[in-house]
């Protein structure tokens, strides 16, 4: 790699960010050298790294979950939120900068034949008063059109095209309009309140944003208590600047504009470190968009409850086995029984175990199991987005069940693509983790990344080319070395708000 120089500017703006020049010589070498395709084994399927709990298994887990719930144990939901909502809007910032001002595209004459089925429109409606002097049915009557979305998209009006999806309405009830933190407060109650009627939630946004995500919560707080009888805690939280990356030119270097170095958001795997900075036993990792109304929520909170309760069930086998081990009181276990645990439980297999003597068999299951944890719910593929489940060896040979990316796959290897392409299964974001010890300590979680499976991707900034870095992933690598265990889930606890006109789908109406 070659030497690189840095200015006194150079440095003072690292140390304002917290980023050392081991770090930064750390990125540029990723971009030079690339990160690795992950060796895949198999996708996970049914029976083969997913687990489907049937009807008989089910009510074990859920009072399991029960049961956790009156404990004295830490629970936390972690909601990603820092997203602007921009991309919900691209086919409407489209037509409203287009030559035709009527609707003529599929999607634009969708929203204007159901736009008053839209949590917002009340908002806009009124909007459109104080601003063209007419409202939503008038503009339409004589086809003004244009100005309904920019009074919905634009500062003037709504300012939605600005503002993070966390922050819009979306849903519609008697008395009420539902924005996703209202519907994330409601989710919450309804599975992760503790003994003593506490609910804790924690939202990490952008900066600029934040002021409004606090304001909105006051604003929601005696609502949402008094509806549900429950206690809030909601805290909120930013991106670090230290987890930001370098932005490097085509030949590698340093990006600079007007001589000064260009860093860029590392991606949603920097909120591995807020997450390292919570104290909870459990936590909930689901995204803002991903809510439905309460008609709506009984199946979600079911299988929140059931995956919550494989969690804890498999984390009090864990600490059973640790504790064990621990005193090595080999009457009580044996080590084979331990294995297999493992490999099925866990998922977790290596073929060097065959060769172990009793003191290396014994490190290798002690690692394995004083891990974090995470089970992940996993949906049917039908064709969305998102990181799929596979089985992939690890560094150190053995191997473990990971979300992976299309971007992580070596699809030119023809065995590799055959696997990816009959995956049958991907992750919606739906997990449950379990943070702490056998002894009640905090695990380190950025100890647990793999950071060789970092993005590269081509940006550009005042029309010149750039490749941006992105950390591994928060439920790709960042937990790459935790215990994994894949869960089928139903498809209708997936619900994503990808584009506004996804709130006219019936599960959001």
């Amino acid at each position: 790699m070659k030497s690189l120089a840095f200015s006194n500017d150079d440095l003072e703006l690292l140390r304002s960010r917290g980023i050392t020049i081991h770090q930064i010589e750390n990125q540029i070498k990723s971009f030079e050298t690339g990160f690795p395709y992950l060796k895949l084994i198999d996708s996970a399927k049914i029976g083969t790294g997913i687990f489907q709990p049937n009807s008989a298994e089910q009510p074990a887990y859920l009072q399991s979950w029960e049961n956790y719930l009156q404990s004295d144990a830490g629970i936390l939901k972690f909601v990603p939120a820092s997203g602007a909502a921009s991309r919900m809007f691209k086919d409407l910032f489209e037509y409203l900068d287009g030559e035709s001002d009527v609707p003529v595209k599929p999607f634009e004459k969708n929203f204007f034949n159901d736009i008053k089925a839209f949590a917002f429109y009340d908002e806009l409606n009124t909007a459109c008063l104080r601003n063209e002097g007419k409202n939503i049915d008038e503009l339409i009557t004589t086809g003004n059109y244009k100005p309904i979305v920019a009074n919905l998209l634009l500062e003037k009006g709504l300012n939605y095209g600005a503002l993070p999806k966390g922050l819009l309405r979306f849903h519609n009830y008697a008395h009420e309009k539902r924005t996703p933190l209202q519907e994330h407060l409601a989710e919450g109650a309804l599975y992760a309140t503790n003994r003593s009627k506490k609910v804790n939630i924690h939202f990490t946004v952008s900066a600029e944003h934040r002021a409004l995500f606090e304001e909105h919560w006051k604003e929601s707080q005696p609502l949402f208590e008094q509806k549900f009888g429950v206690q809030f805690s909601v805290t909120f939280s930013e991106q670090k600047p230290s987890t930001d990356t370098i932005a490097v030119d085509t030949n590698n270097e340093p990006f600079r504009d007007n001589g000064k170095l260009v860093f860029r958001p590392g991606g949603h795997g920097a909120l591995i470190e807020n997450l390292n900075d919570l104290d909870a036993d459990v936590i909930f990792i689901k995204n803002i968009d991903n809510v439905v109304p309460d008609s709506g929520k009984e199946i979600t909170v079911t299988y929140k409850k059931l995956i919550a309760g494989i969690l804890v069930s498999v984390q009090k086998q864990c600490f059973e086995y640790l504790k064990w081990m621990e005193m090595n009181k080999e009457e009580d276990k044996t080590w084979d029984e331990i294995l297999r645990f493992t490999e099925k439980n866990l998922n977790c297999s290596s073929a060097a175990t065959a060769s172990y003597s009793a003191s290396e068999l014994r490190k290798y299951l002690f690692d394995k199991l004083n891990r974090p944890i995470r089970v992940c719910g996993m949906v049917k593929n039908v064709g969305e987005p998102g990181g799929g489940p596979f089985l992939t060896v690890n560094q150190d040979g053995s191997v473990s069940l990971q979300i992976l990316e299309s971007s992580q796959i070596d699809l030119k290897n023809e065995t590799d693509k055959e696997i990816f392409t009959r995956s049958t299964h991907f992750n919606p974001v739906d997990l449950v983790c379990a943070v702490k010890n056998y002894k009640g300590e905090k695990f380190d979680l950025t100890k647990y990344v793999d950071k060789k499976t970092g993005f590269i991707s081509s940006k550009s900034k005042n029309g010149k080319e750039l490749k941006a870095l992105e950390l591994p992933g928060l439920w790709n690598g960042a937990m790459s070395d935790w215990n994994t265990i894949f869960v089928e889930v139903p498809l209708e606890t997936f619900n994503p708000v990808k584009t506004v006109n996804d709130l006219l789908r019936k599960e959001h109406q």
